[in-house]
């Protein structure tokens, strides 16, 4: 059984609670005794470290729990059995971790999958040289911006990716719930949902905040800044500047991204970088958390990005890290 770490993570000024997945079997062979590893990052709206909404922080947003696993864990799992180490934690101001979610912008949460990595680097039983990041919907954009300013990770998986902004995503999902009913039993979904175009037209506005009104008359005050940095920072530009390995994966009944997304980023990656092809993934009759996903099929997502991980040269800074631990 793998074995699990609580972990603290400094995050400018607060902390972020979260939980390191450390394979039972040891490290494996040339790999210094140390474990290689992925941090796995959220989706969007308030979530917990195993990808499930959150409830603890804000238990009136969203319905009853499910009672299995979220993705996060079950990738974390998976991956710790094919002897890859996982971190992942509740995202700010949401399960145990501190700050506020309601007012955290896009850079802010960037900044936290930057100092989350940091404190796997100086973790002794995680190898520096072999690093990838799974990003779930919005988390794929962060894995994005991070991973192109950090020349050591080896790879990304990137789950239910947007490509375009996050004006045309949201007005996509918006349009796709309203036909399926898909999370409308979420009171902070079907509120974000009706009120989709006063949001966009307020962020473009560059207002600093909205009110909204949940069912039962709760007022949640959102901050815009996040929504404006995600309508200006479309993934489709970012993956310009990324030359890693990638993998979309995608379910084909996703109402939050459209699976066009994940294939648009799969060509604009192969034309960015022609020599190194992104993998693309899709899971029939998924929806955005993968939950009807089987364990076969998330035991096949760990084996390729497992496989993916290979060794990168270190910066002196790095280098003398891994020196010291």
């Amino acid at each position: 059984m793998p074995r699990s770490e609580e972990l603290r993570v400094r995050a400018g000024e607060i902390q972020l609670a979260g939980v390191l997945t450390l394979p039972d079997a040891p490290p494996p062979a040339g790999g210094r005794d140390r474990y290689p590893n992925a941090l796995l990052l959220p989706s969007w709206l308030p979530r917990d470290r195993g990808g499930h909404y959150d409830r603890t922080g804000h238990p009136t947003w969203f319905g009853p729990a499910p009672t299995a696993p979220g993705l996060l864990e079950r990738l974390g799992d998976a991956l710790a059995e094919r002897g890859v180490a996982t971190l992942r934690c509740d995202a700010r101001g949401c399960g145990a971790s501190e700050g506020v979610w309601e007012t955290a912008d896009l850079f802010t949460r960037i900044d936290d999958a930057r100092d989350q990595l940091a404190a796997m680097r100086g973790h002794g039983a995680l190898d520096l040289r072999r690093v990838g990041i799974i990003g779930h919907g919005a988390g794929a954009t962060r894995a994005l911006a991070v991973a192109i300013a950090d020349p050591v990770v080896s790879a990304l998986t990137l789950v239910g990716a947007s490509a375009r902004s996050w004006r045309d995503t949201l007005r996509r999902a918006a349009a796709t719930r309203g036909r399926t009913g898909t999370d409308r039993e979420h009171p902070l979904v079907a509120a974000i949902d009706l009120w989709s175009e006063d949001l966009l037209e307020r962020a473009e506005r560059r207002d600093a905040s909205f009110d909204l009104r949940l069912r039962g008359g709760e007022r949640v005050t959102l901050g815009l800044a996040g929504i404006e940095q995600a309508i200006h920072t479309p993934p489709l530009a970012l993956i310009t500047m990324l030359h890693r390995s990638v993998t979309l994966v995608h379910g084909t009944t996703d109402a939050w991204t459209d699976p066009a997304e994940s294939a648009l980023l799969a060509e604009g990656l192969r034309a960015a970088a022609p020599d190194d092809a992104p993998r693309l993934v899709s899971i029939p009759g998924a929806g955005h958390d993968l939950a009807e996903a089987s364990d076969t099929i998330i035991g096949e997502l760990a084996d390729d990005l497992a496989a993916r991980l290979l060794p990168r040269e270190l910066p002196p800074v790095l280098v003398a890290i891994e020196e010291m631990g």
